[in-house]
């Protein structure tokens, strides 16, 4: 169950694609499937292995190509990514900002490794029902690692264009999942055997293991209202600025050399502006249209419903 809409963040084959903060991959796997070159990161030792095993597997199991495919997952600190400037065409940061405490550094670097005329998806919990959940239960948040911020949608996106990005388009989802939180903050957020928590529990897998017409048309109808996550989609504009050139720069050069030849300086600005436009019409055209009803099946059950 993907919280991206791939289609609006313009992702396609080819593209080099980082997952920040991908917890057990359910983003990443679905990215290798489209055939973008995919890097999984995450600061967590035990959610890289498993991605690093389930990706693994996919190959074995023939979902990926194995002469084709080129992924991988790497640990590390999203305040110091391990990445050149304009690395990658895309980038998702699903549920991971509100974990850390110097957000804005985050995004900085964020911004940083992608590409001029890239885009980025960025998800958080939506305020609305995350203010909820912190008024019925500390535990919820008040964890090693927990949430440290609910945001606004201007705040993170007003924090966003201030690395330079531009928002051009939002929407919610996971409707269905809010109340159950709602439900779990109620009665403890570990109390697993609740009758009420254990029934809604098996709604959710059933809902993302068979997406049946039911369940599907009231989280469409309760992404509006009660949407557990906010999806913000930017671009990275190509701007001639001293911070904007090298990134464009670097760029260029990657798409020189995995063409095999050495454009001029005027083809690669050409190329570069061309690129740009047409990714970031797709995507201002994509976020108008009404969000599509795509469900995949998830990598873990119990980071889905989370």
């Amino acid at each position: 169950m993907l919280t991206v809409d791939y289609a609006k963040l313009g992702v396609r084959e080819g593209d080099r694609l980082l997952d920040l903060g991908c917890g057990f991959g359910r983003h990443a796997y679905q990215a290798a499937r489209l055939g973008a070159e995919v890097v999984a990161f995450d600061a967590g030792a035990e959610e890289v292995r498993k991605v690093q095993d389930t990706l693994g597997a996919m190959m074995v199991a023939g979902e990926l190509d194995t002469g084709a495919a080129r992924v991988g997952a790497v640990q590390g600190d999203a305040l110091r990514l391990p990445f050149a400037d304009g690395a990658f065409d895309r980038v998702i940061a699903s549920e991971v900002l509100e974990h850390i405490p110097e957000d804005e550094t985050a995004m900085a670097e964020l911004a940083r490794v992608l590409r001029p005329g890239g885009s980025m998806a960025v998800t958080v919990p939506r305020c609305g029902p995350e203010f909820v959940n912190w008024a019925l239960s500390d535990e919820y948040h008040n964890v090693p690692g927990g949430h440290v911020r609910i945001y606004r949608r201007s705040a993170l996106v007003n924090r966003l264009q201030g690395t330079g990005l531009r928002a051009v388009g939002r929407h919610h989802a996971h409707g269905l999942h809010a109340p159950y939180w709602w439900l779990k903050c109620l009665v403890g957020t570990e109390n697993d055997s609740n009758p009420a928590v254990s029934a809604y529990h098996r709604l959710l897998v059933w809902d993302i293991e068979k997406a049946p017409k039911v369940t599907r048309y009231a989280d469409r109808v309760l992404n509006p209202l009660v949407g557990k996550s906010l999806v913000v989609y930017l671009v990275k504009p190509t701007g001639t600025s001293a911070a904007s050139a090298p990134w464009a720069e670097a760029a260029a050069g990657d798409r020189a050399v995995s063409s095999g030849r050495t454009p001029s300086s005027e083809e690669r600005a050409r190329s570069q502006e061309a690129a740009s436009i047409e990714e970031a019409a797709s995507i201002e055209e994509a976020a108008s249209i009404e969000e599509a009803a795509s469900i995949e099946e998830a990598a873990s059950i119990e980071e889905a419903v989370a």
